[in-house]
């Protein structure tokens, strides 16, 4: 039995085959080595009853995730898989790698994530070579969900957001300088906080003030990210993440005014991707 995870900061979403029968899909919280210890991740995977009863079962765990860029970030989560699944090969890489498996397959591209944080690499149809990218929601993340609420929330705060715009998003998270301060400085997962105000942004996407962010948010993230990529214009540039997926006309609209090749947009690698490993995988037994 397999077992295959895409992990962001705010989410997981996993999937394991079972024999004869449809797939069993799960989420969790997100599992980001950065964010969460060995400890916390095992202590999440007791907390899903749906899993608990294949956990001696289950042969082969694939973990994509975001901050599994570095060995000891990518021993911290597979050290917590192996105390649930003890008999299992566990296979932990980045989310991005994950990524490229599900939109390019065996073909060349650029691979852009764009959800909680933001990064790029390009997949050589084998091997995804990364970049300078992927420094983080502090130094950069540009366009992601933590960029676009740290851009609203400081607007907010700085009375420069239109009025009316103010006047909705102070009704609606009732915010003050020391309730941000405590989120964003003091307390876990200060980018998946960020994140959480693009509801408000898909709320009010008409309005010319959030639709000139998303636009900006996107050059930025473009001339930043695919632009410093001598060859980017060759190669199509595939887009994982809800940010991509909820604001594609914005994100298509400026790809094509930079000569940028879109090619799929998803919300979730989650579906291409396990396909991708299970039929990998059930290929490499009968060539044994």
């Amino acid at each position: 039995m397999i077992l295959v995870a895409d992990s962001g900061s705010s989410n997981s979403d996993w999937m394991l085959n079972l024999p004869d029968s449809k797939p069993l899909s799960f989420r969790t919280r997100g599992l980001n080595p950065f964010f969460v210890n060995e400890k916390e991740i095992a202590k999440v995977m007791k907390e899903v009853p749906e899993i608990l009863p294949y956990a001696n079962e289950i042969n082969e765990v694939y973990f994509f995730g975001a901050g599994c860029v570095t060995p000891d970030r990518r021993e911290i989560v597979s050290n917590a898989l192996t105390e649930i699944f003890p008999t299992a090969f566990v296979s932990v890489e980045s989310d991005l790698l994950g990524c490229a498996y599900a939109t390019c397959g065996d073909k060349k591209g650029y691979i852009s994530t764009i959800g909680t944080g933001s990064d790029i690499g390009f997949f050589d149809g084998e091997h995804l070579r990364t970049g300078v990218h992927g420094v983080g929601y502090v130094l950069g993340d540009e366009g992601s969900g933590a960029w676009f609420g740290k851009q609203l929330i400081t607007s907010f705060l700085y009375d420069s957001m239109p009025k009316d715009l103010s006047v909705k998003f102070a009704e609606r998270y009732r915010l003050n300088k020391d309730i941000v301060i405590k989120n964003v400085y003091q307390r876990e997962r200060p980018n998946a906080y960020l994140a959480s105000f693009a509801e408000f942004m898909a709320d009010n996407r008409l309005h010319p003030y959030i639709d000139s962010l998303l636009r900006n948010g996107f050059d930025e993230f473009v001339r930043t990210n695919v632009m410093t990529y001598p060859d980017y214009w060759e190669y199509k540039v595939h887009f994982v993440g809800r940010i991509a997926y909820h604001f594609d006309l914005q994100l298509r609209e400026v790809c094509e005014v930079l000569g940028v090749k879109v090619g799929s947009i998803l919300k979730s690698p989650m579906e291409h991707l396990f396909h991708f490993i299970v039929d990998r995988e059930t290929k490499l037994i009968q060539e044994r």
